[in-house]
């Protein structure tokens, strides 16, 4: 049994699904899960519409409409016969987001949140299945939400291992099987989302329960790049990284590989491979059971749109273990992520990604109790393995305003 994941941009119009039946080809696709994002930028779409729904409530048709006929242009090169099924589906499917957002009570934006945008998926998944049997290729589609089960912590939320495994269990193996990444539900049967980025860890969560022989990702790169050329110059391909080594990687922030997506594998030793969607034949990249990565190579990892704060006490005492303990209990609290710490006896630097939106009240709670100063909108570099030439190209045009060292790695915050 092998997983697949195809991301957004593997699928992102009419040709590039055609291009995933290429890709199934020449790799075959007997004893195969595929789980499948939303097309393209869908997920931003429906952000869209949340966003209308809580701040402008008139905007939500035309923000509706714009998803829909994104969708239905891609429909309409797949599927030559106006009258196809397909058009009835994706109906069905759009009227369920029309009336969760007549019949909503809850002003809980994660929660809402949650009901709404993996629509995505279930859209993607829905016309592709459709697609593949219509050209002669038999598959199930299948409802993720049904499989993966979860706590109510909505849009972060965390696998009920035991459940899912039960669920997983029941799938049939023999067959090709078409489902959606990013999603689950809790026990309420309301749909739950796993983070963005989340449907590489939908593959990985999959492949655990499935005992599944590998997982690949199928990405519009040539496999894990010692940088993202979104950024840098002159990347290169790393051929094979241990799990270990990806961890640290994921953990850092490496967006090739989700950071919850290489435990799972890790535990049941499947590799995973990140392969390319345009030459699916090119080695890419294997990450397994081994030692450190190959070649070695400095790897850069970048952080945009960061927060730094500096914390000190108001009467230059000691911040120690209590104090500590205090601060990770606020940014919990409020959903803050952290990137890095560095502490002294009186005090507390820390940089911080406001993806959820709680740093306002957050540093409203802070100023009680100690003397804060912040920067925002501040780039977070990190560097694995660095030398002095890693080192010397980051530093050169960037105002440092702070720097950390460890034998293997270094992280720098940038103005």
């Amino acid at each position: 049994m092998r997983v697949f994941k195809f991301g957004g941009a593997s699928v992102k119009d009419a040709n590039a699904v055609k291009n995933v039946v290429k890709v199934l080809k020449e790799v075959g696709y007997e004893n195969t899960l595929l789980v499948v994002s939303a097309m393209g930028k869908t997920t931003n779409a429906m952000e869209d519409i949340i966003n209308a729904y809580f701040n402008d409530k008139k905007d939500i048709p035309s923000k509706v409409a714009e998803m829909v006929d994104y969708h239905l242009d891609i429909v309409s090169e797949l599927f030559p016969n106006a009258q196809h099924a397909i058009y009835k589906e994706i109906k069905v499917l759009v009227d369920e987001i029309n009336g969760f957002l007549v019949w909503n009570k809850s002003p809980n934006y994660n929660f809402v949140y949650d009901q709404i945008v993996g629509y995505g998926e279930l859209i993607s998944t829905t016309i592709i299945s459709a697609y593949f049997k219509e050209i002669g290729i038999a598959n199930n589609w299948l409802d993720v939400r049904n499989f993966i089960k979860t706590d109510s912590n909505y849009r972060d939320t965390t696998v009920d291992w035991e459940r899912t495994q039960k669920n997983v269990t029941t799938i049939d193996q023999k067959v090709l099987n078409i489902t959606q990444g990013f999603l689950g539900s809790d026990d309420n049967n309301f749909s739950t989302t796993l983070g963005r980025e989340g449907s590489d860890y939908s593959a990985a969560i999959l492949a655990y329960c499935l005992n599944a022989d590998s997982v690949t990702i199928w990405k519009d790169v040539p496999g894990v790049l010692n940088a993202d050329p979104r950024y840098f110059e002159e990347t290169q391909l790393l051929n094979n990284i241990s799990y270990r080594e990806a961890i640290e990687l994921a953990f850092y922030g490496a967006s090739v590989i989700h950071p919850k997506t290489l435990q799972p594998l890790q535990r049941k030793e499947i590799p995973l491979h990140v392969k390319s969607f345009v030459n699916p034949t090119g080695k890419g990249t294997t990450v397994g059971k081994g030692v450190g990565i190959e070649p070695k190579v400095p790897c850069f990892i970048v952080k945009k749109n960061q927060v730094l704060m500096k914390l000190s006490s108001l009467d230059f005492s000691f911040i120690v273990e209590d104090s500590i303990s205090e601060l990770f209990r606020l940014f919990h609290q409020h959903k803050i992520k952290v990137g890095l710490i560095q502490n002294s006896a009186i005090s507390f630097s820390v940089c911080i990604d406001n993806k959820f939106g709680g740093l306002d009240a957050l540093l409203q709670q802070l100023k009680s109790k100690f003397k804060v100063a912040h920067h925002e909108n501040v780039s977070l570099y990190t560097i694995r393995h660095f030398n002095t030439k890693a080192l010397e190209s980051l530093q050169n045009g960037h105002e440092l305003l702070l720097e950390q060292r460890g034998t293997e790695t270094v992280q720098l915050v940038v103005k």
